[in-house]
Formats: structure tokens, C-alpha cells, sequence
């Protein structure tokens, strides 16, 4: 467990695959990041339980801080330890656990694990243009603009620009 002020990071547990399974069918939440597409429950359990096999990903639940409860998660990906680079991306569950600073905090201690534990050097992000909030966290954490991708996604009936950002291990 990784622990901050207001959340902890832990390893995803069975208790939690119906949370995240209800996150993944939010219309809502799905246009924050990506078209909306179903998840069915069995292929939703398959990434589940495979979630720790993966050595080119590291999934954390997010939970407040002395709470058993998920309120989100929060995915490095695609770990290429030659290049000492990932990518990295979260959610924040339910609307009401948005904007509390849980994703802040959560975003620093996986950046300072990636740091500590992976030895990474360069992390990226791409967010949609129009995900103000996320905008605002990824760039207080030191998240850098890099570039956009204009009309990159078609969701909702509109298209939607992204931008790439990404923060570099500073050097000592």
C-alpha cells in the first residue's frame, strides 16, 4: 500500500471489480475519456483477473484514506523498460469524489512510485481537450503539453481533439 494524506493506493480486489465494472458502463464518464463502448461482465472479470500478470502495466485502486471502499483506480501502461517510459491514466469513480483532491494526490504518489519502484524516466498522457478538470490536475502535477491531435476522436457525435502531455524524471 502506498499511503498520502487523503488516499491510499492499493492492488485491485474482487470486492472492487463491481465498482469498476459500473464505471466502465458510464455514458457519462466514458465521454471524459473515450467513446463509449459496453463492457460485458465476463470479458470485464477476464481483465480483472489478470490485471497482475501483465508485467507492462501496474494497476492501483484508489481508496480514502483508512477506508476499505474504491473510489477510483489508476493505470500505468505500456512499461518499456528500455526506454524507462510509460503511460499513465486514472479515473475517479462517482461524480462526487471528483474535484475533493483524490485525483491529485493519487496522480503524485503513482508519479513518485514510477520514480521510486520502475525507474522510469518520461511519463505521457494523452486527455480530451474538452476534460478542463483533468487538464488542470495533469498540468499542477508537472504534466507538460506536448502536442495535439486534432479530430482524434469521434464520440458522442462530435469530434474531439486530444492533447498529449508528459512529465520527465528531473535529475539529481
Amino acid at each position: 500500500m502506498i499511503a498520502g494524506k487523503l488516499v491510499s493506493l492499493t492492488g485491485i480486489i474482487p470486492e472492487d471489480h463491481a465498482h469498476l465494472f459500473r464505471w466502465a458502463n458510464d455514458v457519462d464518464a466514458a465521454r471524459l475519456n473515450g467513446p463509449y463502448r459496453p463492457a460485458d461482465w465476463s470479458s470485464h472479470k477476464d481483465w480483472c483477473d489478470n490485471i497482475g500478470r501483465d508485467a507492462s502495466k501496474v494497476v492501483f485502486a484508489i481508496r480514502k484514506t483508512g477506508l476499505p471502499g474504491i473510489i477510483g483506480y489508476v493505470q500505468i501502461v505500456n512499461i518499456h523498460s528500455v526506454n524507462r517510459s510509460a503511460d499513465i491514466g486514472m479515473r475517479i469513480g462517482d461524480a462526487g469524489n471528483r474535484g475533493q483532491g483524490y485525483g491529485s494526490e493519487a496522480l503524485r504518489l503513482t508519479v513518485d512510485y514510477c520514480w521510486s519502484h520502475l525507474n522510469l524516466q518520461r511519463l505521457g498522457l494523452a486527455v480530451f481537450d474538452g476534460n478542463k478538470p483533468a487538464v488542470a490536475v495533469y498540468e499542477t502535477a508537472g504534466f507538460e503539453r506536448e502536442g495535439l491531435l486534432k479530430r482524434a476522436v469521434y464520440a458522442d457525435g462530435q469530434w474531439i481533439d486530444v492533447i498529449l502531455m508528459a512529465k520527465l524524471r528531473t535529475q539529481s
